[in-house]
C-alpha cells in the first residue's frame, strides 16, 4: 500500500511541474512568436497549465478546456501570421501539444478506452478545420504531428491501463485458485473420513446382524417375540449396511495407487484398494519402519497403557501421524523425526515433531493442504490440532483425541516435545 501511496504522490508532483512548465514556456512562446502581449500569453499558458492539473481528477473536462483554449489561441493569432516564411507553429505551439498529450495519456489511464478515442478523433476533426479550412498566413504546419503525439499518447495510455489490470486480475484469480484448492481439499479430506468410517461402522453392523440372528439358538425356547424383535434388529442392520454399501459407491474414489502416498507409508491394509481393512493404531510400529526406510530417522516414545478406543478414533490417530511423517519427508529430508503417542483416561495425546532439514527439500507431490485434512479429522472426534514451526528450524504437531466419553481440554498442551 506504501508503494502505490509513493507512485501516486510522484505522479502528482511530475503533473505538477509539467503544468508549471507549461504555463512559463507557453506564456513565452506566445509573447514571442505570436506577438500577443505578456498578460496574454501567460493567460493562454495558464489555460494550458490549469488543464494539465485538472486531469489528475477530471480528464474529460481538462481535454475539452486543453482543446477549447488551443482552438481559441490559434484562431486569435491566424491575422497575426507573417506573410513569409519562416512562420510559427501553428495551430499547435510546442508547449500546447506536451499539455495536450499529458491530458491524453491520463485520458486513456481510466476505465473505458472508447472516450479516448472519441476524444482523439475530436482532436483531429478541430485541428483540420483550424488549420485545413480556415488556415492562415505562413507558419510551420504541426497539425499532423500533434495529432500523432496525441495518439501515440493515447496507445500508450491504454497499454499501461491494460497491463494495470490484467495484474490486478491475475492477483484475484491467484486468491480464488488458492481459496479453491483449500476448499477442495477439504472436501477431499472430508470424503476420505466418510469412507473410512463407513468401513467402521460397516464392520459393526455386520456384528450386530450376526449376532442378532446367532442370538435365538443361544436360549432355550425363545419366545416368538423375542425371535421377532431378534430377526427385525437383523433387518435393519442389513438395511442399513446396503445404504452404506450406496453412499461407499459414491464415495470411493478412482485414485491410482500410490497417489495419495507417494512415500509408501501406509503399510499392509492401507493402499489404494477399495476394499483394504483401515489402518488402527496397531500398525503404528510397520509405518514407523517404512519411514525409517525411505531416509528418516524416528524415535518413538509411548505413555501409558492403551486404554480399548473407538476405531475412528485410532484411525484419526494413525493418519494424523501418517500425514505429518510424511510432510517430514517431503519438507524435511534427513531431519531427525520424534513420535509421541501418550495415552490417559481424557484420551489420546499425539506429537510429531522434526528437526532441521540436513539438505535442500526437492519438490514433491502433494496438494500442500495436508494440515487442514488434520485438523478436520481432529475437530471431527472433539479434539484439536496445532501445527507450528520449532525454534530450531523443525516442525511440531501436536494433537489430542478425546476418547469419546470425555471432553476435550480447553486448551492443548503447551510443552513443545524437541527431537
Amino acid at each position: 500500500m506504501s508503494r502505490y501511496r509513493w507512485l501516486r504522490w510522484l505522479t502528482i508532483l511530475l503533473t505538477c511541474y509539467l503544468a508549471l512548465g507549461v504555463f512559463l514556456a507557453g506564456g513565452t512562446d506566445m509573447s514571442d512568436d505570436y506577438g500577443l502581449g505578456v498578460a496574454q500569453g501567460l493567460l493562454a499558458g495558464g489555460v494550458q497549465g490549469v488543464a494539465v492539473v485538472l486531469a489528475l481528477r477530471r480528464p474529460g473536462l481538462a481535454w475539452a478546456l486543453s482543446l477549447g483554449g488551443a482552438v481559441v489561441t490559434a484562431l486569435a493569432v491566424r491575422g497575426m501570421l507573417p506573410t513569409r516564411q519562416p512562420g510559427p507553429n501553428w495551430p499547435w505551439s510546442t508547449s500546447e501539444i506536451l499539455a495536450h498529450a499529458a491530458i491524453f495519456l491520463l485520458l486513456a489511464l481510466r476505465p473505458t478506452t472508447r472516450t479516448a478515442l472519441v476524444a482523439l478523433a475530436a482532436t483531429g476533426v478541430a485541428t483540420f478545420v483550424v488549420q485545413g479550412i480556415i488556415g492562415g498566413g505562413q507558419y510551420s504546419s504541426t497539425g499532423v504531428t500533434a495529432v500523432a503525439v496525441f495518439a501515440v499518447a493515447v496507445l500508450v495510455g491504454t497499454a499501461l491501463r491494460g497491463r494495470r489490470e490484467a495484474r490486478t486480475q491475475l492477483v484475484e484469480q491467484e486468491t480464488l485458485t488458492a481459496e479453491e484448492r483449500a476448499r477442495r481439499t477439504v472436501l477431499e479430506e472430508r470424503s476420505r473420513i466418510a469412507r473410512e468410517l463407513h468401513d467402521v461402522v460397516a464392520h459393526h453392523m455386520s456384528v450386530i446382524s450376526i449376532q442378532a440372528q446367532v442370538a435365538p439358538h443361544l436360549v432355550e425356547n425363545p419366545s416368538e417375540e423375542l425371535r421377532e424383535n431378534l430377526a427385525g434388529i437383523r433387518q435393519n442392520a442389513l438395511d442399513a449396511l446396503t445404504e452404506l454399501r450406496r453412499v461407499l459407491g459414491v464415495l470411493r474414489s478412482e485414485t491410482p495407487e500410490g497417489a495419495e502416498d507417494p512415500y509408501g507409508l501406509g503399510g499392509p491394509g492401507t493402499g489404494a484398494a477399495p476394499d483394504a481393512p483401515q489402518p488402527v493404531l496397531d500398525r503404528l510400529d510397520a509405518l514407523i519402519e517404512n519411514t525409517r526406510a525411505a531416509g528418516l530417522d524416528v524415535v518413538t516414545d509411548i505413555r501409558g497403557e492403551a486404554p480399548p478406543y473407538p476405531t475412528g478414533v485410532e484411525l484419526s490417530a494413525y493418519r494424523i501421524i501418517q500425514e505429518a511423517l510424511s510432510n517430514a519427508l517431503r519438507h524435511a529430508p534427513g531431519s531427525q523425526v520424534r513420535v509421541e503417542v501418550s495415552h490417559d483416561f481424557r484420551g489420546l495425546h499425539l506429537g510429531v515433531v522434526n528437526s532441521r532439514p540436513q539438505h535442500p527439500a526437492p519438490a514433491g507431490p502433494g496438494a500442500g493442504h495436508g494440515l487442514l485434512g488434520m485438523r478436520e479429522r481432529a475437530a471431527m472426534l472433539g479434539g484439536h490440532l496445532t501445527a507450528a514451526p520449532t525454534q530450531h528450524g523443525g516442525f511440531a504437531v501436536s494433537a489430542f483425541l478425546p476418547r469419546g466419553d470425555t471432553p476435550a481440554p480447553s486448551h492443548p498442551p503447551t510443552g513443545e516435545p524437541t527431537p
